[in-house]
């Protein structure tokens, strides 16, 4: 089955999650490995209900014994698991974390060219160090694996685009770190396919 295939076959259960609410969505993210995730094993809405289901005294974090971080960077939610995961090819890590969209493990890598490479990622911003004085050198790249628009039937009024991309990156909060992960976007669209 191809990417667009899976895409499509998720989209009831995308909209089955959101309607259903909070319990529908931590059942569905009860069965989810983190490292899947990280690797972008997951369908769009796969990931979804996993992140919809993090939070909360019931959440996944709580029942996997995850550890809530305070964390300098306001747009991402940290954790420390209990057990190491290995990912990009064999960098072990306690740390995760979550923005918007995506899930990320945060491994001691201070420059991620060579593992960027690896993964056939190309840094999309200037390599020129941000502050003379610190000497970061910020790296943000994405590979896209899938992007998959599903236009409406004829009796909707909405369709969705996916998009499922390994990302790798570096933060000044998080200096001697690489952020590894796997971006889950997802957008409602109108009858033609354009966002709104």
């Amino acid at each position: 089955m191809n990417a667009s295939m899976i895409q499509a076959a998720a989209l009831p259960a995308l909209a089955m999650l959101v309607a259903a609410g909070p319990s529908r969505a931590q059942e569905a993210g009860e069965a989810v490995s983190v490292v899947d995730a990280l690797n972008c094993r997951l369908t769009a809405p796969q990931y979804t209900g996993f992140a919809l289901s993090i939070g909360g005294e019931d959440g996944i974090a709580a029942q996997r014994k995850w550890q809530r971080i305070a964390s300098t960077n306001p747009f991402m939610n940290e954790y420390e698991l209990p057990d190491r995961v290995v990912v990009a090819g064999g960098h072990e890590t306690r740390r995760i974390g979550f923005t918007a969209s995506a899930i990320v493990a945060l491994i001691d890598l201070a420059d991620p060219t060579d593992l960027a490479r690896a993964e056939g990622i190309d840094n999309a911003v200037s390599a020129a160090p941000f502050g003379a004085a610190s000497g970061f050198r910020k790296f943000l790249g994405e590979r896209v694996l899938a992007d998959v628009t599903q236009k409406p039937g004829d009796t909707e009024e909405w369709g969705t685009h996916f998009v499922i991309a390994k990302t790798i990156s570096t933060v000044t909060t998080h200096p001697g770190k690489t952020l590894y992960g796997c971006s889950y976007r997802i957008e409602v669209t109108d009858k033609d396919g354009n966002a709104l």
